[in-house]
């Protein structure tokens, strides 16, 4: 069995992101805006390079609104600090956490949905090969 890229990557934005929201609400406010500054760019720039280069348009779409909103948050992590700057890194983690549980979702729910006409379809054939 092969994973996917896509579930690969969604997974690791989802650990990335619960690491900044323990980050945020652990550290102080200095030190979880640079963690958070190192872990965004990183999430951008992967999300970006994935969006840019899968040809499926559902990919594209998640990936960069999951890009778009963790470079949002390497933006803040640069021009907030104290109190407010660690609520941004809490929400902004947990924003880029939804979205990519969302695209995790959309993804197993086709994988799924392709898996479940395969079976289907596979046993009509089945009951028709028995009948004649």
């Amino acid at each position: 069995m092969r994973l996917s890229s896509r579930f690969v990557l969604d997974i690791g934005f989802m650990l990335a992101a619960a690491f900044l929201v323990v980050a945020s609400m652990t550290w102080s406010a200095g030190v979880a805006g640079w963690t958070a500054f190192g872990v965004s760019a990183g999430i951008t720039v992967i999300a970006a390079a994935s969006a840019v280069l899968t040809p499926r348009y559902a990919r594209k779409a998640g990936h960069g609104i999951i890009g778009l909103v963790a470079l949002w948050s390497l933006v803040a992590a640069l021009a907030f600090s104290g109190t407010l700057l660690t609520w941004l890194v809490f929400a902004d983690a947990i924003a880029v956490g939804v979205l990519a549980l969302a695209d995790l979702s959309v993804h197993e729910a086709t994988t799924e949905k392709v898996v479940q006409q395969l079976v289907v379809h596979d046993t009509t054939q089945a009951e028709q090969r028995t009948a004649a």
